[in-house]
């Protein structure tokens, strides 16, 4: 009876005319940002994050505003994915499988259609899991002491790390990155500078929007004048938009699996959309079997991935929420945005802050339908935005965060310093390093330190600690696994060519 009158309480806040203003304008702006190919959710929140504190919303609404641009491009990924045959994001990739063989075969409004059900189903069933694990879940971190945070925190480096490059290697050079920039500033213990270089700008440490922005937005710019304003162009034209029923009702046990297969790895920390995606494809190709006609253009080709990466969206945030441990790229780019507003995701947040949590959570609910509604009637509009320019998209871009920053510290040094992150994050790509293991060392390498000097106080330096209680150890073996786990299935994951042979 708790979670239904927390509910309530959450739909008071979710249904009041300007929250649910934001939710429509943030699924209307994440669809459109999920349809261009390259920029996907994490850049879509990146870029957007500035706004919120021009516009000076409170940390409930500006939450809502990012998780409905977050749930928006997941549903908009699909787009280019089936027209274009090039995913809008990673998680997409596994649509363009089947989605851009139907489309090609004349059913491309029917590929459409079916792709934005199933991201409903798959949403809003992970969404009924956040408001039913989340609360059990943060009353189970009650339990982690120091050593439990720093093996939860080196599970997220491990994870998330692993499954973001091509190789170990990459990622964690890409994690000591982001702890090396994590210690720039005052050490709060002996309030002696580090790593400033003598810089009193630096003093107070690195902000965390002026690198995310720096590192996706910016970088993402470079790309474009690298390319000298290459855009791509429709692939498949989208004549008329009808309801596929049968399809629907034929597919209607795979979202249902794919969604329970997708919010599961959501939930695993660094496992994500993308694990979630591929595990719920797969899944339904083993059950149809070689009849199946998997990667043809079937319906279940393209309800499983899209079922899949929309139920791990939702579960991403459930560690992200209870632990402070984002389960993905974006929602490291969402726990930077609450750390900012002074918000502490963890198991306290449920009782500091309930109308947070339940308010994000009743949004969540609404802003599902609101997708489904916009992307049946009105996918013709957003397909459209695929033949915006890219020589007009990207100067937007670049004007949205800098006056974001700007309107942030009113400090020309955040500026020079979020374009320098802007070359740090091209060269990174450029070399095939991962951006998110430098963010998450960014986010949590303080926390991470923190917990560790805690660790060695209460043991007066004795390192078995960290492996003292149960907990922990299930973490560091968990750690463990997920660093070493990518190195037997990378070369599946990333040949999906191979998953039609």
């Amino acid at each position: 009876m708790e979670i239904f009158a927390n509910l309530a309480t959450g739909f008071g806040i979710a249904l009041s005319p300007f929250t649910l203003m934001l939710a429509i304008v943030g699924c209307f702006l994440g669809t459109i940002i999920g349809a261009l190919p390259g920029l996907g959710p994490s850049n879509g929140v990146a870029i957007l994050i500035p706004i919120t504190f021009t516009v000076g919303l409170d940390a409930t609404s500006a939450l809502v505003l990012m998780t409905a641009v977050y749930y928006g491009a997941m549903y908009g990924g699909r787009i280019s994915s089936i027209l274009l045959n090039i995913p809008g994001d990673e998680p997409a990739l596994m649509t363009t499988l089947d989605g851009y063989p139907m489309a090609k075969a004349g059913r491309a409004g029917d590929a459409l259609v079916l792709s934005g059900v199933a991201s409903f189903v798959g949403a809003f069933l992970a969404t009924i899991g956040l408001m039913l694990l989340a609360p059990m879940l943060a009353r189970v971190a009650f339990l982690f002491g120091p050593a439990e945070y720093f093996a939860l925190y080196l599970l997220a480096f491990c994870t998330l790390g692993g499954m973001a490059s091509n190789n170990q290697a990459k990622s964690a050079i890409a994690a000591c990155i982001g702890l090396a920039i994590a210690m720039i500033g005052v050490d709060n213990s002996s309030g002696m500078p580090r790593l400033t270089g003598g810089n009193m700008h630096l003093m107070d440490g690195v902000d965390f929007l002026v690198a995310i922005v720096g590192l996706f937005a910016i970088a993402e710019v470079f790309f474009f004048i690298e390319s000298h304003g290459k855009g791509s162009a429709i692939g498949v034209i989208l004549d008329k938009v009808t309801i596929p029923w049968a399809d629907i009702k034929d597919t209607k046990w795979t979202m249902l699996r794919s969604s329970g297969i997708g919010f599961v790895a959501g939930i695993l920390p660094g496992a994500g959309a993308s694990l979630g995606s591929f595990l719920a494809y797969m899944s339904e190709k083993s059950i149809a079997g070689e009849k199946g006609g998997f990667g043809t253009g079937v319906a279940k080709g393209i309800a499983a991935p899209e079922a899949g990466n929309n139920a791990a969206a939702g579960g991403a945030l459930v560690p992200m929420l209870t632990l402070g441990v984002p389960g993905s790229g974006t929602t490291a780019v969402l726990l930077a945005l609450l750390m900012t507003l002074n918000i502490t995701p963890g198991p306290t947040l449920f009782t500091e802050r309930p109308e947070v949590v339940w308010g994000l959570i009743a949004s969540l609910l609404i802003a599902n339908v609101v997708l489904l509604l916009m992307n049946v009637p009105m996918v013709k509009i957003f397909v459209r935005v695929l033949q915006v320019p890219s020589w007009i998209l990207l100067p937007g871009v670049t004007m949205i965060s800098f006056v974001g920053i700007y309107s942030l510290s009113g400090s020309y040094f955040d500026l020079l310093l979020m374009v320098g992150f802007g070359v740090l994050g091209y060269i990174l790509r450029k070399l095939d390093i991962p951006t998110v293991p430098v963010i998450l060392g960014i986010l949590l390498g303080g926390n991470m330190e923190n917990a560790l000097r805690r660790a060695m106080v209460l043991s007066d330096g004795e390192m078995s600690y960290l492996f003292s209680t149960p907990i922990s150890i299930g973490l560091w073996i968990a750690a463990i696994a997920g660093f070493v786990a990518p190195m037997f299935l990378r070369n599946v994951l990333r040949k999906p060519q191979a998953i039609t042979d």
